[in-house]
């Protein structure tokens, strides 16, 4: 007789897995709704890893001038995380962009052929779309974020939901 429990054991343990964490995003959702805590990305990445296999960690942030962020991309590198960063733009009306989302999705699109499982961590429904295609193409997707600041349609659309609660949380 076959343990299904070690099969399963044996079959999660060789995932492949990469991971895409929104930086700007899961700094807003932690802020709105735990105002003194931010995201401990070591905590995160083991959370998520769960044994598996990792084949990238990284983690996507906008910088501003008035914000020294050289310590925090300094301990995400310690963690076993990869940092894109790029300026904010201030637009000549005076607002502001700065995100990652055709970054993030043009990596996990390039990196989907060479793991089992995308891990988004962001609860921005922009990328609604880009799990969609990616299921298409056979890869499971695990999307992590804070369920009360995330959008429904990309909890739908996930092959897998899981809520960030405080236990991955640190204050300040």
């Amino acid at each position: 007789m076959v343990n299904s429990h070690n099969n399963e054991h044996n079959i999660f343990e060789s995932q492949r897995i990469a991971v895409f964490a929104d930086v700007q995003n899961m700094f807003y959702s932690a802020k709105n709704i735990y105002s003194d805590s931010r995201v401990d990305y070591e905590k995160l990445l083991a959370t998520v890893l769960k044994r598996r296999q990792l084949v990238r960690a990284i983690a996507y942030l906008v910088e501003t001038e008035e914000i020294d962020q050289s310590g925090f991309k300094y301990h995400l590198r310690n963690f076993g995380w990869e940092v894109r960063s790029k300026q904010l733009k201030i637009r000549p009306d005076g607002s502001t962009k700065g995100d990652w989302d055709m970054g993030i999705a043009i990596d996990a699109i390039a990196i989907s052929e060479k793991v089992d499982t995308v891990v988004l961590v962001s609860g921005d429904g922009d990328f609604t779309a880009l799990v969609n295609h990616l299921k298409a193409c056979g890869v499971r997707v695990e999307v992590h974020s804070f369920e009360r600041n995330t959008a429904a349609e990309l909890i739908g659309s996930a092959t897998e939901y899981y809520p960030i609660d405080e236990s991955i949380l640190r204050r300040k």
